[in-house]
């Protein structure tokens, strides 16, 4: 296989791993609600909207379902769960299932998808014992080819695409009106920052639709839950966008005690961007080798119906955005970052960072069309 037909060369962004306070397997609890929420709206889809003439029930063709940017579990898992029994539920309602009869299941390939940098060896630790799949690894990033051409019959990806593969050059770059010097997000930037980050958005949505469209066989669906953020609003209105926006102020205010160079934070910026749904629904009618089955804004939910305090919102920071700082300023100021955050979040109300109706979930459904000749 030629080189770029692979995984592409890609920045990694790791969440934290291990089982500690500030693990992402301890503070995702929030996206673990989501995609618990969509398991209906999924089964839906799957029932009216998956081809039975991609499902083999005689070995060897195994069903491929493939999560991508799994981190390190839970979720992963039960997404998984999710997809495998809503197929088992498409089966037996497709063969006329009675009390006589057998029911004819296919088997389960399932591959689990990060950066190399991710912490597998604490995903496959956490395997559900009682799992009706044979589970693999495949580090690489998604925007690029990882998989065999018609390989997958099914794709999930949850809260992961509003990853870049990469920093936007120009933000970096003290000779470019794009320079984002003093900030480390594009949310409070001005327009040339903004543009920057839309740029790579849409080359690295085309080049994650375009790998997608190889990977999968016709007739597969990819469900996708995706943060955004309202159409016509301000970047800066964004509750997670102003998350971000913070860790920069506390960053500058370690400048200004001396912990920190002011020329790091120049060159740091933070690989994240909330794209609308339109601007996700023009990606998909430009790429073209998808059909658009459902999208839709999700509800916010609440972990047992209560709203996260300030501190658990800076432990859900932290665990996303523990090592890429550590990389960058190294491990000394980590506590101390994210003491000063906690403090500023405080003052601030946790919930213009964790709950805003301008920053949303959305569900969308993609049907890989036919091929034309």
């Amino acid at each position: 296989m030629e080189a770029e037909k692979k995984g592409k060369s890609s920045a990694a962004y790791p969440m934290n791993s291990g089982e500690g306070p500030y693990s992402y397997a301890k503070t995702s609890s929030s996206q673990r609600v989501v995609i618990d929420f969509i398991k209906e709206l999924m089964n839906k889809e799957i029932e009216e909207k998956l081809d039975m003439g991609i499902i083999s029930t005689s070995p060897p063709n195994p069903f491929c379902i493939a999560d991508l940017g799994c981190s390190v579990g839970p979720n992963t898992f039960s997404a998984v769960k999710n997809i495998i029994e809503a197929v088992e539920l498409k089966c037996q309602t497709s063969q006329g299932i009675t009390a006589s009869s057998k029911l004819l299941l296919p088997e389960f390939q399932v591959f689990f998808n990060d950066h190399t940098s991710n912490d597998f060896n604490m995903l496959f630790k956490s395997l559900p014992v009682n799992r009706r799949y044979y589970a693999l690894g495949v580090p690489g990033s998604f925007y690029g080819r990882i998989f065999p051409e018609a390989s997958l019959h099914f794709v999930h990806s949850s809260f992961a695409l509003h990853w870049l593969s990469q920093v936007p050059k120009e933000v970096t770059d003290k000779s470019s009106p794009a320079w984002n010097k003093g900030r480390v997000h594009y949310a409070n930037s001005g327009d040339e920052v903004v543009r920057a980050y839309k740029a790579q958005y849409e080359k690295d949505m085309e080049q994650f639709l375009q790998a997608r469209a190889q990977e999968m066989v016709c007739g597969g669906l990819m469900v996708l839950i995706i943060l955004g953020i309202t159409d016509g609003i301000r970047h800066s209105e964004a509750g997670g966008n102003r998350g971000f926006d913070l860790v920069g102020s506390c960053l500058m205010d370690l400048v200004k005690k001396g912990i920190v160079r002011e020329e790091n934070v120049d060159s740091f910026n933070i690989p994240t961007y909330l794209m609308t749904t339109q601007e996700f629904e023009a990606a998909v009618r430009q790429n073209g080798s998808f059909g658009i089955e459902r999208m839709e804004v999700l509800p916010h939910v609440k972990v047992n119906g209560v709203s996260l305090n300030a501190q658990q919102v800076t432990f859900c920071v932290r665990s996303t955005l523990g090592e890429l700082i550590k990389q960058e300023f190294g491990e000394d100021i980590v506590d101390q970052l994210f003491e000063l955050y906690l403090e500023k979040l405080e003052e601030i109300h946790p919930s213009s960072v964790a709950e805003t109706e301008k920053t949303l979930s959305f569900l969308v459904v993609l049907k890989r069309k036919p091929i034309s000749h």
